[in-house]
């Protein structure tokens, strides 16, 4: 019997498949999860850079062990990119797919489209406006009250005030704070504003807004606002308000720099989402407080509706793991953290 040689240029192409095979680019869409015959969910992340969506989809990563296969693409801020990224799991016919959108208002478009595709579809940490959360029953929603993360955050500052009189530096009773705001229009920047002031002035506090600005949830372009409302204000700041921990961080890079944090020289500067270096700011006592934007109970809860409705069942408690309120909604709450305890965030 004749043996069979296998040419070497064939031996190296069954080598080259397997290897790709093995290889996973998560930014270029690479599969994740369970393998095999599992329900594959694609997940369009609005910019892998920013550091609280990096939790989630780390998030969306852990849960989808045993339940799914995810492929988690960058959006890179851009809808257009976005909308290309969703024809693609449409044309790939996966089973469900969950969408941080770059624009909430973009989603009815998203909707539209997997709507024809029938596939079900959640949104998260972005929400969509109500109009189109009703289009279709095989849309639903993750994330967190933005309005309660801004009472928090106030009241992160009320609990100071209340606690050091000094930080009324001209002894006029009135609370001088710098505002540094995310993304415009965007609902979570837009709430966190109101309602971090009027928790502020709900406490019986009067507050002068020095200057506010968009920093566009980015801890660079942060450091750069505050530097210049340095410049312009100086000692009559009291107090800085961030929409996130980024710009929170950013403006104490600034405030360093101007000679805080030393020599008893302190301000107090809040922020949201309680990241891993605003934890550590907290530890070095340069960040006043933080809120808890659990990152990886909305990943996980993206995940779990997302994988529920892969297999053609109807999100529930039961399957899904979280309340849903209105047939529609996961609320994952916030929570307030300081140096005391910031463990909970950990």
């Amino acid at each position: 019997m004749k043996k069979k040689i296998i040419p070497v240029l064939a031996i190296g192409a069954m080598l080259a498949a397997v290897a790709a095979g093995c290889g996973n680019n998560e930014k270029n869409g690479g599969n994740e999860g369970a393998g095999g015959d599992s329900n594959t969910i694609g997940v369009a992340i609005y910019k892998f850079d920013d550091t609280f969506m990096t939790g989630v989809r780390n998030s969306i990563k852990d849960a989808a062990t045993g339940k799914a296969t995810v492929d988690i693409v960058d959006s890179q801020n851009s809808q257009p990119t976005q909308n290309d990224k969703v024809d693609l799991f449409v044309s790939k016919k996966y089973d469900a797919m969950a969408i941080n959108p770059v624009d909430r208002t973009a989603a009815g478009v998203i909707i539209d489209k997997a709507q024809k595709a029938k596939i079900p579809v959640v949104f998260f940490n972005r929400e969509p406006l109500a109009d189109d959360m009703k289009k279709w029953d095989k849309v639903y929603y993750v994330g967190a009250k933005a309005e309660q993360s801004g009472s928090m955050e106030g009241e992160l500052l009320v609990d100071y005030w209340k606690a050091h009189p000094e930080m009324d530096k001209n002894k006029d009773g009135t609370l001088q704070y710098i505002m540094l705001k995310g993304e415009p229009g965007h609902q979570d920047a837009e709430l966190r504003t109101k309602f971090s002031i009027q928790a502020i002035e709900d406490a019986g506090i009067k507050v002068e807004k020095l200057a506010e600005d968009t920093a566009m949830w980015d801890r660079v372009k942060a450091q750069d606002k505050m530097a210049t409302f340095l410049s312009a204000h100086g000692d009559k700041i009291e107090a800085v308000l961030a929409n996130n921990d980024d710009m929170a961080l950013g403006a104490i890079e600034a405030l360093k720099a101007a000679g805080y944090f030393k020599d008893n020289k302190f301000m107090p500067v809040v922020g949201v989402d309680a990241t891993a270096p605003a934890l550590q700011a907290l530890s070095d006592g340069t960040l006043l407080g933080t809120v808890l934007n659990d990152a990886k109970n909305q990943g996980a809860a993206t995940l779990n509706l997302a994988a529920a409705l892969a297999k053609g069942e109807t999100p529930t408690k039961e399957n899904a793991g979280y309340d849903i309120t209105d047939g529609k909604y996961v609320w994952v709450p916030y929570k307030k953290i300081t140096k005391d305890n910031m463990n909970d965030a950990k």
